[in-house]
């Protein structure tokens, strides 16, 4: 999820989506785990000319990514599409000078304490045996693109870049996430707890484990009887409180953690054995789900 932090940005935005070829480009590259240039000409019936204009628009305004790879007739340039979900901010704007973003890999944690069923795996392979929590010692597990497990909890470290006499004004985090139900559940709720320095955020229930349509980024070896994708959210700390996607779900504000340049900055997700639904969690990064995109941290501050 993007979250559009000045009034510039939306309008690049909006300019990108005010031309109905390019939301068509949009709705192919939806449909279409990846798209060339010449496949996208032909899908729309135009020139090859025409369609590198709008892909530039699209790519300025970070809608779509495009990457190069080499093929029959030279150097051809492929179209993903980026960003799915947006969050427009209109009674706050902040300056650019004053925000940092960090991805952060699903196998970069800094500890946890896990469950069977559980596992993890890279882009290409299995990460030990699926139902071993040994394995999440394993040191393949920084090049990991998805984890799972049925309860406990998994904890980032999130980089401080902070220079002296700065504070943190709000932090984002986004993420691909589901539950985790032994092959897979569409309907299988779990709640899933959030925390910061080891302050109770506020929860989330997930709907359910989801695998009968195949994710558009999840490789092909991956098994079909397994999660697929998952639900793309953001929390949001600010001074405010706390906010899933927008809904508050906490009174927990930024200012309450006294943060500067020398603090932790260690962000949680538990699935708490206590709870009343106990449904595990999966977590997406690139090549797995349906947004490719690894754990997103943003600071903001001044």
């Amino acid at each position: 999820m993007r979250e559009f932090l000045d009034l510039d940005e939306v309008l690049d935005f909006c300019k990108a989506l005010s031309s109905p070829i390019r939301m068509e480009i949009i709705k192919i590259l939806k449909e279409n785990r990846m798209l060339n240039l010449n496949e996208l000409a032909t899908a729309l019936n135009v020139t090859n000319g025409a369609i590198t204009s709008h892909i530039k628009i699209l790519d300025q305004a970070g809608l779509i990514e495009v990457e190069h790879s080499a093929g029959i007739r030279g150097i051809q340039k492929n179209c993903i599409l980026k960003e799915t979900k947006f969050l427009i901010n209109l009674a706050d704007e902040y300056s650019r000078n004053n925000t940092y973003q960090v991805e952060l890999p699903v196998g970069s944690y800094n500890d946890f304490s896990v469950w069977p069923t559980c596992g993890l795996a890279t882009k290409s392979q299995l990460i030990g045996e699926v139902d071993d929590k040994r394995y999440f010692d394993d040191p393949l597990r920084r090049e990991a693109a998805i984890l799972w497990f049925s309860k406990g909890h998994i904890s980032y470290r999130i980089p401080n870049y902070l220079k002296p006499q700065s504070k943190i004004e709000e932090l984002q985090v986004s993420f691909e996430i589901s539950s985790e139900a032994p092959g897979i559940c569409e309907d299988y709720p779990s709640d899933i707890q959030f925390y910061l320095n080891d302050v109770y955020l506020g929860y989330w229930t997930s709907p359910g484990d989801f695998g009968e349509v195949k994710g558009l980024y999840t490789p092909e070896w991956w098994f079909p009887n397994w999660n697929q994708y998952g639900l793309l959210k953001m929390i949001t700390i600010s001074k405010d409180g706390v906010y899933l996607d927008g809904r508050k779900i906490s009174d927990v504000t930024i200012d309450s953690f006294h943060l500067d340049h020398e603090s932790d900055l260690v962000f949680r997700f538990a699935v708490d054995e206590k709870s009343e639904n106990v449904g595990g969690l999966t977590l997406f990064g690139k090549g797995f789900g349906n947004y490719n995109q690894d754990i997103n941290a943003r600071i903001i501050y001044y």
